[in-house]
């Protein structure tokens, strides 16, 4: 079963969909797929389509919405003589399980390609990080899940993903800024800080790449935005590690000019 939750939801069965239309077993699915190849239990599945006012006949209930879902995997491998519904949406003491084959979902692949990542970071290699942290944010189609109704399982879930989402782009970009592919992620690292004002880290990487691009009066700009961003909506003033990195452009620090952003900020 292929299956795609980092934007609107695609499980299919020999290219068939699976995807049921009604919120709840679509619900189900949603969080089976999350847990691939691992049990979900009961009572994860009845708090994630009811909350804490979980119905006396909840378990018919849940039973039922399995069935459905059955029948629909059931429909897709017809023809299959090798498998059957029931060897692909499993039950196990306790719960279920949705089993599947390595990469058919697209959020372990994300995590497989960000731990590649970040390990190629650590160890150096930009260029390789670079490449397999790109190829893991190329995955993603739009916001997790949006076309799932969402309970308080899926929440944490999304916002898992969505973290991770942000801390793999963090550091694609930090990893094309120590290629010295500074002109090349402006653009990119300007909408993000339009669409997120208060995020020093980006914030640090585009006031770094302004500055190496000959820009430093508008790196100064930019540290400028975040400053009024933090005191208008938190009355806060930006972090030391940001303010560091503000008096370096204004030194016209050369350990600016390469290497990465620890030697400067800390």
């Amino acid at each position: 079963m292929d299956i795609k939750v980092l934007g609107p939801l695609v499980a299919e069965e020999q290219g068939i969909s699976v995807v049921p239309t009604a919120a709840k077993p679509r619900q189900i699915l949603a969080l089976l797929a999350l847990q691939a190849d691992r049990v979900v239990t009961v009572p994860t599945l009845m708090e994630e389509i009811w909350g804490e006012r979980i119905p006396r006949s909840a378990a018919t209930t849940l039973q039922t919405y399995v069935l459905q879902l059955r029948r629909k995997i059931a429909a897709a491998l017809d023809g299959d003589p090798a498998r059957q519904a029931k060897d692909v949406l499993v039950t196990r003491y306790g719960g279920y399980l949705l089993q599947v084959q390595p990469g058919q979902v697209d959020c372990q692949e994300f995590d497989r390609l960000a731990a590649s990542g970040r390990a190629a970071h650590a160890a150096g290699d930009h260029a390789a990080a670079s490449a397999l942290l790109g190829r893991g944010l190329d995955l993603w189609e739009g916001s997790a899940m949006v076309d799932v109704r969402i309970g308080g399982v899926l929440e944490l879930e999304v916002l898992r993903l969505e973290e991770g989402r942000m801390a793999t782009l963090e550091l694609r970009l930090e990893s094309d800024l120590l290629l010295g592919r500074h002109n090349e992620i402006i653009p990119e690292l300007r909408v993000l800080m339009a669409r997120h004002p208060m995020h020093e880290n980006f914030c640090a990487l585009l006031m770094t790449a302004l500055h190496r691009s000959g820009g430093s009066w508008r790196a100064l700009e930019e540290y400028q935005r975040l400053r009024d961003a933090l005191v208008e909506e938190l009355g806060l003033e930006p972090s030391g590690r940001i303010q560091r990195l503000h008096r370096a452009v204004l030194n016209a620090d050369p350990a600016l000019d390469q290497g990465d952003l620890s030697a400067v900020v800390g």
